[in-house]
């Protein structure tokens, strides 16, 4: 499995690279011989970054207090939760046990821990021990900032006992750099972070021990972070929130943090796109690197050095982007990456949009009393119309239609994208010329989701191919070809032909994924008519056997009555969907991919959900496919 993943990502990689790489080796091997112990990162005095927080935390609304304090207790409960799995409960007396830090809350196993070098673990091949992703996520310490604001809030001397347990167990389990907690620097990054909030809200309560471990914990950071940095091929999300790190701990440290932000700033213009989108081709990516150059922000404003204007356009074009996104979109990988977090966030895109109107003092949607990142940056100024209409993401590649039709609200997305960012398209997920839609705010067609990374196996490559989207596609293959969990062999290019808006726009799009194989371009054609979506498929340049799928939310339920599929939410009709014949399949499950619809909610999770899928000849003279809402009024 190592050999095949080496070759793929060779493939993927320009000479530069392999260069980059070689030389990475090489301090890797450098760093098993020198680089262990806390003793070579003694702790400076530590200065404030993020100015004015704990004010700002003081000044909580009664609804924040309340989520905050609940949050709190639940970790001085021993209870923890993420990627859609709970960690066994722990005592309230015993709540950092140090095997915390290796536990994988799925399979009950132990990641190798302080005896093992970080870059001696075989991270993508557990050896069933499971996903290191789950290790990972409790290692940012993300449980700690909630636990400082209720302390700052309540003055719970428990919390403040609980958040010096944590940092003591941390320390003593995790010398650098030994064990998976120094694996990555994203994690080294984000544990960071959460180290200075943690400390901003509430240094002055902690103990001088305690604070001496933060600062050791931080200089190791630092020395590892621009070591080992995400470039080429890997220069994507990992590489802001490493550059973030770098940046805020050199403000805590009172070192030299320009270099850090200059490169901040320079991928911000890169990973967010002029339009708003972001780069990876998924809202939940980009909100997470949004949050990661908000936050950074918001430290630089404070210490008297505001970012530039065009970094703040960037942060404002993605917050309109997503006021066009129906709440309940999705597309690409979404790992529920956090900044700040109280915990569960189904609104997480949303609530990074309102934070950065906040920020910049605009108008935006303000509907979340408890949010967590508006105690510390802002809410909109004023509450922002809701968009309607027909806007196209050129950059971004999505087009959203937001109206009215048959007496029902309609949210209409088609993704006309690239596959994803930089060569090797991490996160995309093989879905060019998809559709989702949601009627009356509840999702109808969905992408599928994201199920599992590392230990998802065939089923990762179910999530991410083509026949588990909304799209044509030919023999069951997907317009790009997978070539590893995070690398593709073959990429579709999608190209936007028509945007016309109006009373009855029109959308044309295709790709080339299937033109080497199968010797056709896939072309779809979206135009709303007066009672419904016309969706046009043709395949230029031959004709093929093909199936074009409608994968239906969880919960939602399909009847067929002779080439119509009528969809409905318990005993209430919400759409048909009118196909050339009746050459359709409606199946959900299967033990297996491909056999019938699946649907992930969140990381980790999945659900059987009904797949329609239509089979039969596509050409040139295309096929047309009718999906009318269901007037609340016809029951």
């Amino acid at each position: 499995m190592r050999i095949g993943w080496y070759i793929n990502r060779l493939r993927s990689m320009e000479p530069a690279e392999v260069l980059h790489r070689l030389g990475e080796q090489r301090r890797r091997i450098a760093s098993r011989r020198r680089d262990d112990g806390w003793e070579r990162y003694a702790s400076s005095p530590l200065h404030p970054v993020l100015l004015g927080w704990r004010e700002a935390a003081l000044a909580a609304t009664p609804a924040q207090r309340q989520a905050i304090a609940a949050a709190a207790q639940k970790t001085l409960e021993g209870q923890f939760s993420a990627l859609g799995r709970t960690w066994p409960p722990r005592d309230r007396d015993r709540l950092f046990p140090p095997e915390l830090w290796r536990l994988d809350p799925v399979t009950g196993r132990l990641w190798p821990g302080p005896e093992s070098h970080t870059f001696d673990i075989d991270f993508r091949d557990g050896g069933g021990r499971g996903d290191v992703k789950y290790v990972w996520e409790i290692n940012r310490l993300q449980q700690l900032p909630p636990l400082a604001a209720h302390l700052l809030l309540a003055g719970d001397d428990e919390s403040r006992m609980a958040i010096e347990a944590a940092i003591d167990s941390w320390h003593s389990a995790n010398p650098p750099f030994r064990g998976g907690g120094w694996a990555s620097g994203i994690e080294v990054a984000l544990r960071a972070i959460s180290l200075i909030v943690t400390l901003d809200l509430v240094g002055d309560r902690l103990g001088a021990a305690t604070r001496q471990q933060v600062g050791e914990i931080l200089a190791a950071s630092a020395y590892w972070l621009p070591r080992f940095p995400s470039r080429f091929s890997s220069a994507n999300n990992h590489l802001v929130a490493e550059l973030a790190g770098e940046y805020l701990i050199g403000l805590a440290l009172g070192t030299e943090a320009d270099a850090a932000r200059g490169a901040l700033l320079a991928e911000t213009r890169k990973q967010i796109l002029a339009d708003g989108a972001g780069a990876e081709q998924t809202p939940t990516y980009a909100a997470f690197t949004a949050e990661l150059i908000l936050l950074c922000a918001a430290a630089a404003r404070q210490g008297g050095a505001p970012f530039p204007s065009p970094v703040e356009a960037r942060l404002a074009a993605f917050a309109n982007f997503v006021g066009w996104l129906p709440p309940a979109a999705g597309f690409g990988d979404n790992d529920e990456g956090r900044v700040l977090t109280l915990g569960d966030e189904p609104g997480y895109v949303q609530s990074v949009a309102a934070a950065i109107h906040g920020f910049l003092r605009m108008p935006g949607d303000a509907s979340k009393p408890d949010d967590f990142r508006a105690l510390f940056l802002g809410t909109p100024s004023e509450p922002a119309p809701v968009p309607h209409g027909l806007q196209t993401f050129t950059q971004g590649g999505l087009s959203v239609w937001r109206g009215e039709m048959n007496g029902r609200s309609i949210d209409l997305t088609f993704d006309h994208g690239p596959l994803g960012y930089l060569s090797i398209a991490a996160h995309g997920h093989a879905d060019a010329l998809s559709l989702t839609l949601c009627i009356d705010g509840e999702p109808v067609l969905v992408d599928p989701g994201t199920w599992l990374y590392g230990s998802g196996g065939v089923w990762r490559d179910w999530f991410r191919s083509t026949p588990a989207h909304n799209t044509l596609n030919i023999e069951g293959k997907s317009q790009s070809i997978i070539a590893g969990e995070f690398n593709w062999s073959h990429k579709a290019v999608a190209t936007l032909m028509d945007s016309e808006p109006g009373t009855h726009w029109k959308l044309r799009a295709r790709h080339d994924g299937y033109k080497s194989r199968f010797g056709v371009v896939h072309q779809r054609t979206v135009t709303q008519q007066a009672d419904g979506i016309l969706v046009a498929d043709q395949l230029l340049g031959g004709r093929r056997v093909a199936e074009v799928v409608f994968q239906l939310a969880a919960g939602l339920s399909a009847n067929q009555q002779a080439n119509t599929v009528t969809v409905l939410r318990g005993d209430e009709p919400l759409m048909a969907i009118r196909f050339p014949d009746a050459g359709v399949e409606i199946r959900a499950g299967g033990d297996a991919p491909g056999q019938g619809g699946w649907v992930s909610p969140c990381f980790g999770a999945r659900q059987p959900a009904e797949r329609i899928a239509w089979r039969g000849e596509v050409g040139e003279d295309g096929i047309k496919i009718h999906l009318a809402p269901i007037s609340p009024s016809q029951r």
